[in-house]
């Protein structure tokens, strides 16, 4: 079975529509006999919106926090769009980059990916689930939170596909 690799940003995820819209493409997607993996952005806005409210909080806000903190948003990205999958019938799960197996450097705020480990990724596809991971994030060898820094999702995505040998 053909395994495929998407990657939807910001504002595809925009609004309730739009994730419905995502979620329908997915649901499509497998159902035309494909597994599949999807990498998903922070709604769009929202990670400029963590960023200023943590310099409201702080001038200086450490960058492990600003780690923790921004993963956030694509975390709550991936949760909507696997809500939306199941809404319409589907089997989805959504993942951290953590949890997706991406180990990178202990560069907080630009970490760089060292690894990919998809185990529990072919484990839930073997499962017939939709994979929805959380792009821009991964983590450092001691489970600490990284982001990949601006345009971080789509380094996931890429790094993902080829780690899984999917068709983008």
């Amino acid at each position: 079975m053909r395994l495929v690799g998407q990657k939807y940003g910001g504002t595809s995820v925009g609004t309730p529509e739009r994730i419905r819209n995502v979620a329908r493409r997915l649901v499509e997607t497998q159902r035309e006999g494909c597994r599949v993996v999807a990498v998903i952005s922070a709604i769009a806005g929202v990670t400029d919106e963590l960023i200023r409210l943590a310099h409201e909080i702080s001038p200086h806000p450490t960058e492990r926090e600003l780690d923790i903190l921004l993963a956030t948003g694509e975390h709550a990205a991936v949760a909507l769009t696997v809500m939306a999958v199941h809404a319409l019938g589907g089997r989805a799960i959504s993942l951290t980059g953590a949890q997706a197996g991406i180990l990178t450097d202990r560069n907080h705020t630009r970490a760089r990916i060292a690894n990919i480990s998809p185990k529990q990724i072919h484990e839930l596809l073997s499962d017939d689930y939709i994979v929805i991971v959380a792009g821009f994030q991964g983590q450092t060898p001691e489970g600490e939170t990284t982001t990949l820094g601006r345009g971080g999702s789509d380094l996931t995505a890429v790094a993902l596909a080829g780690a899984l040998n999917a068709d983008v």
